[in-house]
């Protein structure tokens, strides 16, 4: 079976001094193998051959065969790492806690340790009868959501 982590390194080695990240490197049990980079500006299918014909020179048919699959993460599916949350800070996305409750707001921030995402949200306000809209912040940790993917809008 083809080593994953070397699959990894590979990936990482030929995204080295690029402003491409990696996000996920799978390899199943039948060989298929599946990178996915990403970048903030989007990914170019060059890019994806180039870093697809780099890995396969380093692995031989002969020996062991495989499927390899080079590509962008994917619009509109989840977040898989940090710099993901990093490059969509400042736009809208849709998140789902672990307790299983969805909301949309716009991604304020986001570090290790976890992101904030700014939400309007129906609140009592002092010296009104009403409960008004409000922008509030809501911090979370990683841990304490399902998945975080940005909102898509062709407007």
């Amino acid at each position: 079976m083809i080593d994953k982590q070397k699959v990894k390194d590979l990936a990482l080695e030929w995204l080295e001094g690029k402003e491409y990240f990696l996000v996920d490197a799978t390899v199943d049990d039948q060989n298929k193998i599946t990178v996915e980079i990403d970048h903030k500006d989007g990914v170019w299918i060059e890019d994806c051959c180039e870093l697809s014909r780099f890995i396969e020179d380093h692995f031989d048919r002969d020996v062991e065969d495989f499927e390899l699959e080079v590509g962008s993460a994917g619009i509109g599916q989840p977040f898989k790492v940090l710099q993901q949350y990093v490059n969509s800070i400042g736009y809208d996305v849709e998140l789902l806690t672990a307790e299983g409750k969805k909301m949309e707001g716009s991604l304020k921030s986001a570090d290790e340790r976890g992101f904030v995402v700014t939400v309007t949200e129906k609140q009592k306000v002092e010296g009104k009868k009403r409960p008004q809209m409000v922008e509030v912040d809501k911090a979370f940790g990683y841990g304490d959501v399902k998945w975080v993917k940005s909102i898509i809008d062709f407007k």
